[in-house]
């Protein structure tokens, strides 16, 4: 089983890059790899040229070798990031029954339903799976660039396992069909 984690934040101090490093640390997969989208600048979504983007290339490469995705992403103004939009809209047909996880981070308590906008787009146009375990926290989760809340790292390691587990199935069912 391959496992992509992704980091859907541009900030170089995100709070959401630490949650879905942590998630990676834990992953129980076989195969794994770790995508930072400040590592892979993408064009604006445009519906044209942008498709052809060597980064955008990339990405969906990853994307669609992947079995099993977590995202990362931060919250701004009660929803997912513009980064993790212009993502999906760069790449759309890569999630196609895919499993995916979220975490993300944001500066208060009041946005914990931000991921229901991707997580149901996702499903609805792609047949994306989505575990139901996602993992929100806001900045007292923090002291620094550091994870310290003890049961938001224990949620972390839940939503690893879990999303392991209903890809392993996932990818036997999606052999049968």
């Amino acid at each position: 089983m391959k496992s992509l984690v992704i980091s859907a934040s541009l900030n170089p101090d995100s709070r959401s890059r630490i949650m879905a490093r942590h998630v990676f640390e834990v992953l129980p997969a076989a195969e794994r790899k770790f995508l930072d989208l400040r590592d892979y600048p993408l064009p604006l979504c445009d519906g044209g040229a942008a498709y052809g983007a060597a980064n955008v290339k990339e990405v969906h490469k990853l994307i669609a070798e992947a079995d099993l995705l977590i995202v990362g992403f931060p919250v701004y103004n009660f929803s997912y990031s513009a980064a993790l939009k212009n993502l999906v809209e760069l790449t759309g047909k890569a999630w196609e029954n895919k499993v995916v996880g979220f975490v993300s981070a944001a500066g208060g308590k009041s946005s914990y339903m931000s991921v229901m906008s991707i997580a149901n787009a996702l499903m609805l146009d792609f047949r994306c799976l989505v575990v139901p375990r996602f993992v929100y926290c806001d900045g007292d989760a923090f002291a620094g660039d550091e994870l310290k809340d003890e049961a938001v790292a224990r949620r972390l390691q839940e939503l690893a396992g879990a999303a392991s587990l209903l890809a392993e199935t996932q990818s036997k069912f999606n052999r049968v069909l």
